[in-house]
């Protein structure tokens, strides 16, 4: 199975898309830009030269994937959420040698209209909440939440909260050890 393209969409000869791919209405792919397979990019979405996008990432209308950013296998993209790829833009000065690179690892979801500041990581099955700022890596299954995005919680690998200290159940049979620091799966 080829990967399915919208008439209006751009894709520069040298992108390189997975078989069962979507890319619907008005999207632009760059000619350096790999992306996996059983992806989908909404309307509007931008990806760059310099992206690496792993299998099954779902990508919601009106996002820009700039150069330098790397997203993992599952990883979900809300509506008009905002990746960065330099820290101190201006714009009557080339910055284009000081990208940061950005990497969301597996599973991980990135809220509608949340900000990723550029050069963090984010952690495996953490979970941005909608209009959240990350400014500094995320622990894996952290819940961040605000401006400046702080954990609030950790999150399970199937997207529910999951509360208490210790050896924790979720309700779809995962278990975890927590504490102060850390969401370890068992």
């Amino acid at each position: 199975m080829t990967a399915t393209i919208h008439p209006t969409a751009i894709v520069d000869a040298g992108a390189l898309i997975g078989e069962g791919s979507r890319v619907w209405h008005w999207v632009h792919i760059c000619a350096g830009a790999r992306i996996g397979k059983g992806c989908s990019f909404g309307q509007n979405v931008f990806v760059g030269n310099d992206v690496l996008i792993g299998d099954n990432v779902k990508v919601q209308n009106n996002v820009s994937i700039y150069d330098a950013v790397h997203l993992e296998d599952d990883v979900f993209c809300g509506p008009s959420m905002v990746f960065t790829n330099v820290y101190n833009p201006r714009s009557a000065i080339n910055r284009k040698n000081e990208y940061r690179q950005t990497r969301v690892r597996r599973g991980a979801t990135l809220g509608a209209n949340c900000t990723v500041v550029c050069g963090i990581t984010i952690g495996e099955h953490a979970f941005i909440g909608a209009g959240a700022v990350v400014n500094r890596d995320v622990p894996a299954y952290a819940l961040m939440l605000g401006v400046p995005a702080q954990r609030k919680g950790w999150m399970c690998r199937c997207g529910v909260r999951l509360a208490g200290m210790g050896g924790v159940a979720c309700e779809c049979g995962a278990r975890y050890r927590i504490d102060e620091e850390n969401c370890i799966p068992l």
